[in-house]
């Protein structure tokens, strides 16, 4: 089922389905696997650009090179921007930490205050993909096997999707929206 708010369609799956992140079981194979980099806008390749200098030192050396051999990007199959691979697998931006655990190190700088950007969107509203349309936005739920552990921890937990994703929601659309969420999960529960 979908519902519309403004300009955007959203899958109610968003709602039905749960979700949190459990890097310690998935070790955070999203950023790793897959058939292509993850989805940029033109203004977050500039950004990226723009910010490598204070990147690079979070960077590991595969990362490095993939980087200076080919930028930060590449058009994918759809003609849109996507993060360099390494090797055809993994994001150019990834390292591990100590327990192998895949992180971002756009994200560390971030963290370190070393850039304003916090990640892309499309990485930071994961499970959630956003498809631009002439009129509308569609946010769906993307359902993928290695998120078997998010979608057990949310089970257990008990948190939707939309829910445990208000942060990047609310930095991608506005907190008006967000509560226009919360209004339409209410009316669900409600039938």
């Amino acid at each position: 089922m979908l519902v519309e708010i403004g300009d955007k369609v959203v899958s109610t799956q968003i709602f039905d389905r749960k979700f949190v992140c459990d890097l310690a079981a998935c070790k955070g194979a999203c950023c790793i696997e897959g058939d292509a980099g993850a989805p940029l806008t033109i203004e977050e390749v500039s950004i990226i650009e723009d910010d490598l200098e204070a990147i690079k030192p979070y960077m590991r050396k595969e990362g490095l090179k993939a980087v200076e051999e080919q930028g930060v990007f590449y058009m994918d199959q759809d003609n849109e921007p996507v993060t360099t691979l390494v090797n055809g697998a993994e994001c150019a931006f990834v390292y591990f930490d100590d327990q192998g655990i895949t992180k971002c190190s756009i994200e560390q700088a971030h963290r370190d205050g070393k850039t304003d950007f916090k990640k892309p969107i499309s990485c930071h509203l994961y499970p959630i993909r956003v498809k631009q349309f002439n009129e509308f936005k569609a946010l769906n739920y993307d359902k993928w096997d290695i998120c078997s552990p998010a979608c057990a921890c949310g089970d257990e937990l008990n948190v939707p999707v939309y829910k445990f994703l208000k942060e990047p929601l609310i930095r991608a659309f506005g907190a008006p929206f967000f509560e226009e969420l919360e209004i339409v999960n209410k009316e669900l529960n409600e039938k």
